[in-house]
């Protein structure tokens, strides 16, 4: 059996589009099989999604290529965060920012905004054109197992032109990118713990009246949750220069299908309301889009001749933002010890050679997971002890500048010394 290329990736999302160009990048060839077709990957629609991204995270998007794919129109920066319990203006904010720094015009920002569809595109564009990276676009997947070889059958459809074909690839590793509900992850026989919080997230761009100063604010209401995300000024001008933000509301699944019925003007009006009018009279911007909230974290992020990555290792709650930039830090850590185990002459899909990106990708995910999941848990509970909790846990963080350079560390890549201590070695 002659191996296709050294690492056969299922799912040509972000995650595994940016882990197959920092394979290349190493010296390995890389096939990427997907069953979107071609048309769909080149020129992703909009869905909603607006990422938010760390300074570690747009290092590694400028080392692949991709950062530098992106419209200035595309890329925001978010320069304060504020969290405020319960309706906007009842109690202060626990207000975030990165230390000002002097080395360029984006050293300040706590973190970068870019629309989802944009990241997707940008990946495609340089893993198409990159030596040692094969895309296998409109193929459906339809077993994988691994065994002295990992091995993939796939199917492409007929296009009208040519008959359908089935190909069966073999690699010495095979990875996981197929999303938080993977079907690749089942057939390897590797579970997945899933929290299903029961709530629904829509998600939309709005233009308001006042400037947001590069502020992302996010409301704990008692019912729903809101946020509101700055979007890049550059991308005003095509509206006529109004400001543009991103929002994200998390309620139940009835109320999410009400707010999702209502007219386009009735829903900017309850959006407007939640946030006191800070922003001015809001209205909404192109459409509105709804997708249930569930949590995933997979028992193993390796195996014998596998790996998962991205969502298909950990799919994260939005609320911390942590979800796509865990993904490139496991690019990062996976594309780290492919490479360690071939300076040792170690066979890439040993189990043995897949463990130290396991080992620290859980490390780094884990507490990120369980603590996500704690705040939403405390900050959706309506019963009078969580909301006085809530609080305590706001008034402690506002109190305790260790604990907010701590939040802050995170998102800059700048974390104090006593939490690169605590970091699992």
């Amino acid at each position: 059996m002659t191996p296709y290329s050294d690492v056969l990736i299922v799912g040509a999302g972000p995650a595994g589009l940016s882990l197959a160009i920092s394979l290349a990048q190493a010296g390995f060839t890389a096939t990427v099989v997907e069953q979107q077709p071609e048309s769909a990957l080149a020129h992703p629609a909009p869905d909603g999604r607006e990422i938010a991204l760390t300074h570690p995270s747009r290092a590694t998007l400028q080392r692949l290529g991709t950062w530098a794919q992106l419209a200035d129109d595309e890329v925001g920066t978010i320069d304060e965060a504020q969290v405020h319990d319960g309706p906007l203006g009842h109690h202060s904010a626990l207000q975030l920012s990165a230390p000002r720094h002097h080395r360029g015009p984006t050293d300040h920002a706590l973190g970068f905004i870019v629309p989802n569809h944009a990241l997707r595109r940008s990946a495609y564009a340089v893993a198409a054109r990159m030596a040692g990276v094969r895309i296998l676009a409109g193929a459906q997947v339809t077993r994988v197992s691994v065994g002295a070889q990992a091995e993939v059958d796939c199917t492409t459809a007929s296009d009208g032109t040519a008959p359908a074909t089935t190909k069966r690839l073999f690699a010495p590793l095979l990875v996981a990118a197929d999303s938080r509900f993977s079907a690749t992850r089942r057939q390897l026989g590797i579970g997945a713990q899933m929290t299903d919080f029961g709530r629904t997230i829509i998600v939309c761009r709005m233009r308001h009246a006042l400037p947001h100063g590069g502020v992302a604010h996010e409301c704990f209401g008692y019912e729903r949750t809101l946020a509101v995300l700055p979007l890049p000024d550059a991308s005003n001008a095509a509206q006529g220069g109004y400001p543009l933000c991103s929002v994200v509301v998390t309620a139940s699944a009835d109320d999410a299908a009400t707010l999702m019925a209502l007219s386009s003007e009735s829903f900017a009006a309850q959006v407007q309301a939640q946030f006191n009018a800070r922003l001015g009279p809001m209205a909404l911007q192109g459409e509105r889009h709804a997708y249930p909230l569930v949590a995933t974290y997979a028992h193993r992020f390796a195996g014998h001749r596998c790996a998962l990555l991205g969502d298909a290792a950990v799919g994260m709650h939005p609320v911390t933002a942590h979800g796509y930039n865990l993904g490139l830090a496991g690019v990062d850590r996976l594309t780290a010890a492919l490479v360690a185990a071939r300076q040792q002459g170690q066979d890439i899909g040993r189990e043995e050679s897949l463990a130290p990106y396991a080992r620290a990708h859980h490390g780094h995910a884990w507490p990120l997971y369980q603590g996500t999941n704690a705040i939403v848990r405390l900050y959706t509970d309506p019963r009078p002890v969580p909301r006085l909790m809530r609080q305590w846990v706001l008034q402690g963080a506002r109190r305790l500048p260790p604990l907010q350079a701590a939040i802050v560390g995170q998102l800059t890549g700048q974390p104090p010394r006593w939490v690169r201590a605590l970091a699992p070695r």
